[in-house]
């Protein structure tokens, strides 16, 4: 899946002090300093100070070493990891598409429980997982059985039913939990249910696949080109690490790998309308990374979980592909249809 990386600046605290040299000369001896006892004759040479040290000048302190460039996390257990989801992934998305369906669903549970806990813990919202959990399973079936009319359903659902349940506790608080739990139901389940929309076309499982190789191309080619050539901040305040070389090579990589995908694996697809798609999932992809981006800075906090090493959470994995999901569907259907 997708990964994205983020040393400190060189020097630190200089010794003012170092340079200095002790006053020295006639008018200074005639009046020496009290004994004490370390300055007896007997007294180790280590311990009497010299009076004439040479000032230092900075021009003698050996320069620091270079320092090189760091991805950030153990990339050799992001790969790893990545490349056990991807075989998980696209062999559930060949063989059945059912069982697809279910490892988006347990993915979208296990990332609304990161979501609510780092709510609770940093912020004291207490957004009810409960009606969430079973509400954004059920959403995301319901999109693939019913399509968007299933999905706008069980969201109107999973919304009364967060009202509903949090009416069990005190009121303090009632309103920026519910709020906060509405939140969480739009942005996990309702826009993973456009994940499992996809694939009901008859070639579904190969605009799922289109889906997610664009969007990890885009973020591939942003780590890429951003950890190489990066100068220019794109976003300083909300993500320090993602610069404006980044966005372009996730641009340019997307819209390549978009005119592949849309030429050879989507029934009736074009190549002009892949370099179309590419330059959107680009756009979205960066957009879902920076407001997830913007959530954990308010929760002060680096990663949303610690699920998967080398990645963080599953909801680290997930901020660009969710607002993802519903620009590609939407887009296929207006290229090729929905069927």
């Amino acid at each position: 899946m997708p990964i994205v990386p983020d040393g400190p600046a060189y020097g630190g605290d200089q010794d003012d002090d170092r340079g200095a040299a002790r006053l020295s000369g006639p008018l200074f001896r005639e009046q020496p300093p009290p004994v004490r006892p370390y300055d007896t004759p007997q007294a180790r040479p280590s311990e009497v100070a010299p009076q004439n040290p040479e000032p230092m000048s900075d021009a003698s302190q050996p320069a620091p070493p270079p320092q090189k460039k760091s991805a950030g996390r153990d990339l050799g257990a992001a790969i790893g990891v990545g490349v056990a989801l991807g075989v998980v992934i696209v062999a559930s998305l060949f063989v059945v598409k059912a069982v697809f369906v279910g490892v988006v669903a347990v993915a979208v549970v296990v990332g609304l429980w990161e979501l609510t806990k780092r709510l609770d813990e940093r912020k004291g919202i207490k957004a009810p997982l409960v009606p969430l959990a079973i509400g954004g399973a059920a959403m995301v079936i319901a999109g693939y059985a019913r399509g968007a009319e299933g999905a706008w359903v069980s969201m109107a659902l999973t919304a009364l039913a967060v009202l509903v349940w949090r009416m069990t506790e005190p009121p303090e608080g009632y309103l920026k939990d519910v709020t906060a739990g509405v939140f969480a139901a739009f942005y996990v389940p309702f826009l993973a249910t456009f994940v499992a929309m996809m694939l009901t076309a008859d070639d579904g499982a190969w605009r799922v696949l289109t889906f997610l190789l664009l969007t990890v191309v885009s973020d591939t080619g942003a780590y890429a080109v951003g950890w190489r050539f990066g100068k220019h901040k794109l976003a300083p305040r909300i993500s320090p690490g993602k610069t404006r070389e980044g966005l372009l090579g996730a641009v340019s990589f997307a819209m390549v790998a978009g005119a592949l995908c849309m030429q050879f694996l989507i029934d009736d697809g074009t190549w002009w309308q892949g370099l179309l798609l590419g330059l959107a999932v680009a756009a979205s992809a960066t957009l879902g990374d920076l407001g997830e981006s913007m959530i954990k800075r308010d929760l002060g906090i680096k990663d949303m979980g610690t699920l998967l090493p080398g990645h963080g959470g599953i909801m680290d994995r997930l901020d660009s592909l969710l607002p993802t999901a519903p620009v590609v569907w939407l887009l296929l259907v207006l290229f090729v249809g929905s069927g």
